[in-house]
């Protein structure tokens, strides 16, 4: 079914508010044609336009709209968590709804399909990204602090503060550092879910590349086992650089590497193969962990472990490294 053929282009690929069309001359009358729908009050959208599945990341130029039709409006919490690509936690069955956030003083949002909120917003919280108005990302981590736990939360803190690699990602700058994430914190000292904010920076640390890497790291720690340094180098008797594993203990000489859907490329499978004789001969235990150890809270990583620091000598009575 075709748009009508007074909708003009940049209107029929997107969600566009009534007071766009008005501005690029389409009437109200047009905008009541059967092939327009009414997505939310003053917005709208072709009837041919796809939006069924907000279950993942939506468009940023689908969202921006829910910003123009109110004043003072952003998007904010998930929603701005995922415009920014932020390793969110998956919740089965949840509600397509949009976060969009007025300061506080302002009656906040109240729109089919929104959750409004109200908030205090300073100066340098507020970006955009491809049009769309939104918190910027260390206030987007923040604001999910209210919802998410501690370890949702630190997984985020890692990807936020990690130093990227420029060949494959196209930049050189982490997208936030720990001083940054402390510091949003101490602009918002009341704000609701400001604990577990403050324990998940506590708790997170530069290097790792995966949510995996992370929740197994965090996962050893409760277990009691001593926590792992992140990127720890493994160097030859000449202080030659070998690698640096995802987790390591350097005092047991016990290696960890999280290998995801990317490691089972047969080229790469031979590398990750010549990488564990060369640790080996160089004196040091790998353990290869992969998706199927993370179950049940990542019990069947932490036992794998563990049997590898307690053959190295390591006792749970003594301090660690």
């Amino acid at each position: 079914m075709r748009t009508p053929r007074e909708l003009p282009q940049e209107l029929s690929q997107s969600t566009y508010t009534v007071y766009d069309s008005d501005a690029l001359g389409v009437s109200r009358g047009t905008l009541r044609n059967v092939r327009i729908r009414r997505i939310s009050r003053a917005i709208r959208a072709a009837d041919n336009l796809d939006l069924s599945d907000r279950s993942s990341s939506v468009p940023p130029e689908r969202i921006a709209p829910f910003t123009r039709v109110t004043s003072f409006s952003v998007a904010s919490h998930r929603t701005a968590a995922e415009a920014w690509g932020f390793p969110l936690p998956v919740v089965p069955g949840r509600a397509p709804e949009l976060h969009i956030t007025r300061p506080e003083g302002l009656a906040p949002p109240r729109r089919f399909g929104v959750v409004g909120h109200t908030g205090r917003i300073l100066p340098g919280e507020v970006t955009t990204l491809e049009g769309l108005v939104l918190t910027s990302r260390v206030k987007t981590w923040l604001d999910l602090s209210k919802d998410l736990t501690v370890e949702e939360l630190t997984v985020i803190a890692d990807y936020l503060i990690r130093f990227p690699r420029p060949l494959f990602e196209g930049r050189s700058d982490p997208y936030a550092t720990q001083e940054e994430l402390a510091e949003i914190i101490g602009r918002h000292p009341g704000q609701r879910g400001i604990r577990t904010a403050r324990e998940a920076l506590q708790l997170s640390r530069v290097g790792a590349d995966s949510p995996p890497e992370t929740q197994l790291r965090l996962a050893l720690g409760a277990a009691g086992l001593p926590e792992p340094e992140v990127n720890a180098p493994i160097v030859d008797d000449d202080g030659v650089l070998h690698h640096e594993p995802d987790l390591g203990y350097r005092k047991y000489r016990v290696a960890v590497q999280y290998e995801g859907a990317g490691h089972s490329d047969p080229e790469q499978v031979a590398r990750d193969i010549s990488r564990e004789e060369r640790t080996r001969a160089l004196g040091w235990t790998e353990v290869r962990l992969s998706r199927r150890h993370m179950v049940d809270g990542a019990r069947p990583a932490v036992e794998k472990v563990r049997a590898a620091l307690w053959a190295a000598g390591w006792r749970a009575d003594r301090p660690a490294a």
